[in-house]
């Protein structure tokens, strides 16, 4: 049997390499779900719309990253067990955890539907771009099971190595949904609701796909019907590893949906331009994302194998990539940002381009800081410590949300970023006192 690269032995650096790259397209690829949306509703639609689809984008996101977040903290057990061979126990992990998720995006595309509309009302959405707004998530919600299929295959194979397979599915996929995006849109003239069909059409499609290359090539990671057993600490860990890291993926974007209220305050301009920086930023932090877990899965398999030392390591060299990647995104972003803005909205107003330009300036001078936290991130994650992110996000959402409403009516735009900043300012300090007092790196009950 033949899965992947074992990750307790070899180069770390190049293993750290190799598993985040195509983590890091993956991420970048995902992004272009929202991104080619964003590009046809713009140039088709109307900057309306336009402005819409980056409210939805908000909501959407924080739903799909309760999902996302769940699968990341399931593909930790996932990693330990690979690290252990444990091979009868992680097909009952695959099981279990698999039943459990489908149950939950079952009920998460309940609640979304019946939520929707008093959620738009909360943050305060123009009527204008509430319309827009209720018939794009509407289909998105109706998808969620097939985002969260997609997310757990992708979480059992990366937890193996295997971060490559994901990658050219979700090309595959990327190119499904930006020609249905113009078939709906351009041919069928079906509106806003076209793309979110779109997307949600090839986020089926790659599940789907994803799903049946696993169970011709590793089907020792899928569960048979000798695995389907109730295991009760088995499920109680899966449950407190997938909600503990679906409450930090999705805290950060109940954070993002209240300054999305600030932002909404504004006026359409201001949103449409917030939308733009979004999309800017999402490219950018798929690379931080993107590292993260590639730490968090060394760090797991390792941490299972019982080899400490190589933990330390991952963890330093990855924190250097990190902020080597950092900088060279900084500059990317702000080089590239009017580009982009013509890219997403073909001619825009002097103040919405205005607002971009000094929100991306503002922004890169901490993209470092959020790095250094998207590694300390992936330490935790990795050891098991699933609850010290979540305290972190806690701590940066509350700063980034009470100084977005103070300063938005002062600043403009530039309000976010500055809070932004501020926030992650706060979660490396935190982050760093626990790594400096050796509660991670000298204490081996860390490791147990």
């Amino acid at each position: 049997m033949k899965i992947t690269d074992d990750l307790t032995r070899g180069n770390i650096r190049n293993q750290l390499l190799v598993l985040a790259l195509p983590l890091i397209l993956g991420n970048i690829f995902q992004q272009f779900y929202n991104t080619i949306d964003s590009f046809v509703i713009g140039r088709y639609i109307g900057h309306t719309a336009f402005a819409a689809v980056g409210v939805a984008g908000t909501i959407m996101n924080l739903f799909i990253f309760v999902i996302n977040g769940g699968c990341n903290g399931i593909s930790i057990i996932f990693a330990e067990l690979y690290g252990e061979r444990k091979w009868n126990t992680l097909r009952k992990e695959s099981f279990l955890s698999f039943s459990f998720g489908c149950f939950v995006s079952v009920g998460l595309s309940i609640i979304g539907l019946l939520t929707l509309a008093p959620l738009l009302n909360m943050i305060h959405t123009p009527a204008e771009v509430r319309v827009f707004a209720q018939d794009y998530l509407q289909m998105i919600y109706l998808g969620l099971p097939a985002t969260f299929l997609y997310n757990w295959c992708s979480s059992v194979l990366r937890a193996a190595g295997d971060t490559k397979t994901p990658l050219c599915i979700l090309v595959i996929a990327m190119i499904l949904n930006f020609s249905l995006d113009y078939l709906f849109i351009i041919c069928f003239e079906t509106g806003i609701s076209g793309t979110a069909a779109a997307t949600v059409i090839s986020q089926l499609f790659a599940s789907i796909v994803c799903l049946m290359y696993m169970k011709i090539k590793y089907s020792c990671l899928l569960f048979g019907r000798q695995d389907m057993a109730f295991d009760y600490r088995l499920l109680l860990r899966t449950v407190n590893f997938g909600v503990v890291s679906a409450l930090h993926q999705s805290s950060l974007y109940i954070g993002k949906l209240f300054v999305q209220g600030a932002v909404n305050t504004a006026g359409t301009e201001i949103i449409s331009a917030y939308t733009v920086t979004m999309r800017i930023e999402g490219f950018a932090n798929s690379f931080g994302d993107s590292g993260s877990t590639a730490i968090s899965v060394f760090v797991a398999q390792n941490r299972g194998a019982g080899k400490n030392e190589r933990v330390k390591q991952g963890f330093r060299k990855g924190t250097k990539m990190m902020m080597f990647l950092s900088l060279c995104l900084s500059s990317i972003m702000v080089f590239a940002t009017p580009g982009a803005i013509i890219l997403l909205m073909g001619k825009a107003s002097d103040g919405l381009t205005e607002n971009v330009e000094i929100y991306m300036k503002v922004i890169a001078i901490f993209y470092i800081l959020c790095f250094i936290g998207n590694s300390f991130v992936g330490l935790y994650r990795g050891l098991g410590m699933v609850h010290i992110p979540v305290l972190g996000t806690a701590l940066h959402i509350s700063i980034r949300v009470i100084f977005s409403y103070l300063l938005i009516d002062k600043i403009g735009l530039a309000a976010v970023a500055v809070a932004t900043g501020m926030g992650w300012i706060a979660v490396v300090i935190f982050q760093s006192i626990l790594y400096k007092r050796g509660q991670v790196t000298d204490n081996d009950t860390c490791y147990s």
